[in-house]
């Protein structure tokens, strides 16, 4: 079947209200904006001129009308995205540190994301995409796991390179042992993997970088990338390993998404390329590492 999609997403789009002063009798303010991980890298490859697609849910609120907006405006697909008048659209309060590094508080008991169900999602969609892309936020909660188990099934039988962001929140998983059980169930699916410094010992148990995706490309994905923050990202293949410098940015704003906006950037590039997970070389790897320096560089100044 023809492709119609670069990428397709699956999983939590939500409202992020993040800090942003005080007002005049001291209390704190927070500011409305768009967020999600897996939504944050369609958002990032439209804006970088890829066609996507998004799959998942929102309440039938004024938050939920934002979001599928949102994605419209940057020409993300949103037939996909279920609007549902019988839950809320998640919330996060998004607090920041001194080195703007962000911390999440959910409301989500349930949130929309959580409730997506197997005959709302868009087969069609699925089948005409060449990536498919998760993340574990859909994983911690009934019936959204079982429906993300489920779109993987798809999209692996469709041929479509399957690519996974962990984004690990311990505040959403009852435990630590849960959460790890639950984000390695779908390793086997994944092609491509993007994870973050913090969350290797989740997927494999060990804390090192370099040793975290040796054992993962060896179990069989292709490609894994491992950001780290403000020192740049570690690119792992079969053909070896490197690591890739961020880029120096002064006076940063915000860094939230910037690890979504990098793996987009990534993704990008193997659609302008037109490599696999299959022929993608170490070098290309590399290459498109440092577009997605680039690009998080610039979102974290804006």
């Amino acid at each position: 079947m023809e492709k119609l999609f670069d990428a397709t997403a699956l999983g939590e789009i939500l409202i992020d209200f993040t800090e942003c002063g005080v007002s005049a009798n001291g209390r704190r303010l927070y500011q409305q904006n768009p967020g999600g991980a897996v939504a944050n890298v369609m958002y990032t490859m439209s804006k970088l001129g890829a066609k996507t697609s998004f799959i998942g849910k929102v309440g039938r609120d004024v938050h939920g009308e934002y979001l599928k907006e949102t994605l419209k405006r940057v020409g993300v697909n949103t037939d996909g995205l279920v609007l549902d008048p019988n839950v809320f659209t998640t919330l996060a309060f998004v607090t920041l540190s001194d080195k703007k590094k962000p911390s999440f508080s959910f409301a989500r008991k349930p949130g929309a994301d959580t409730q997506l169900q197997k005959p709302e999602v868009n087969k069609e969609i699925i089948s005409t995409t060449k990536i498919f892309h998760v993340g574990s936020l859909s994983l911690t909660d009934e019936p959204s796991r079982s429906t993300t188990l489920y779109a993987l099934d798809l999209a692996k039988n469709s041929g479509a390179i399957i690519s996974y962001d962990p984004n690990y929140r311990a505040s959403l998983w009852p435990n630590f042992e849960q959460a790890k059980q639950q984000l390695r169930i779908i390793l086997p699916f994944v092609n491509l993997l993007k994870l973050a410094e913090e969350e290797t010992e989740i997927l494999t148990d060990e804390t090192d970088p370099s040793l975290a995706a040796k054992k993962l490309v060896e179990a069989g994905i292709s490609c894994v990338v491992v950001t780290l923050g403000e020192r740049g990202a570690l690119v792992c293949t079969k053909k070896g390993q490197k690591e890739v410098p961020a880029q120096k940015v002064e006076n940063i704003v915000d860094t939230t998404g910037a690890g979504d906006a990098f793996w987009g950037a990534f993704l990008k590039k193997m659609i302008d390329n037109n490599v696999t997970h299959q022929n993608l070389s170490l070098e290309q790897a590399i290459e498109f590492a440092q577009f997605g320096n680039k690009i998080a560089a610039e979102h974290i100044k804006k």
